[in-house]
């Protein structure tokens, strides 16, 4: 089988986004492979996302989100439905991105935009960002660095949780789902790697 990633199609209005992921589901396991590559459609967008902000690599990202949905598909059988196919999938792309960090240790970076440190209440940062000097693209450039270095500090489970909340966007309760722990545990997870994030970022915000 061949799960072709195409450029994520602009919203569709016709029948398509009707079916539900289920359907889709029961038919691609009867060997449907349309109803496959709408599931890699609906979705390939996320997680390419997310494979992007584990890696910092295009290139990467696109090979490992090629992988997932491959890897998806030839485990498609074995797919129960007690959670939801948006659910299983990720989960099988982040263990993916896991592996291929342990092995290849690339290193990992992310928006300034994307991370959420409450930087709003901080003036520091607020002033940063106001500025409007030449000096102002120089210190955001060394705090994309500095940020990307406390990054790497973090543990795995830790980078994760801060990737799937602060950066995709994703509630506790799907986390909890996706790492397969409760919503107490991510809570903690992302309290601690915030707490660890801003530590590492204090001498420079300071």
């Amino acid at each position: 089988m061949t799960a072709t990633l195409r450029t994520p199609a602009a919203p569709a209005t016709d029948a398509k986004e009707s079916v539900s992921d289920a359907m889709l589901v029961a038919r691609a396991k009867r060997g449907d492979l349309d109803a496959y590559d709408e599931l890699v459609r609906r979705y390939q967008e996320r997680i390419y996302s997310a494979m992007y902000h584990m890696t910092s690599n295009h290139e990467d990202a696109s090979d490992l989100t090629q992988e997932s949905f491959i890897k998806a598909y030839r485990a498609l059988k074995s797919f129960k439905g007690d959670s939801s196919f948006f659910t299983w999938l990720y989960r099988i792309a982040i263990n993916k991105a896991i592996n291929f960090l342990k092995q290849r240790k690339h290193v990992h970076e992310m928006s300034l935009d994307d991370l959420d440190l409450n930087a709003e209440h901080d003036p520091d940062i607020v002033a940063l960002i106001s500025e409007k000097t030449p000096r102002r693209q120089a210190a955001l450039s060394e705090l994309q660095v500095r940020l990307n270095e406390a990054m790497q500090k973090l543990s795995e489970p830790h980078r994760l949780v801060v990737t799937l909340h602060d950066i995709q966007g994703l509630p506790h309760e799907e986390i909890g789902r996706i790492m397969n722990c409760n919503v107490a545990t991510v809570r903690t997870r992302l309290f601690y790697a915030r707490q660890q994030l801003q530590a590492y970022l204090s001498d420079y915000i300071k």
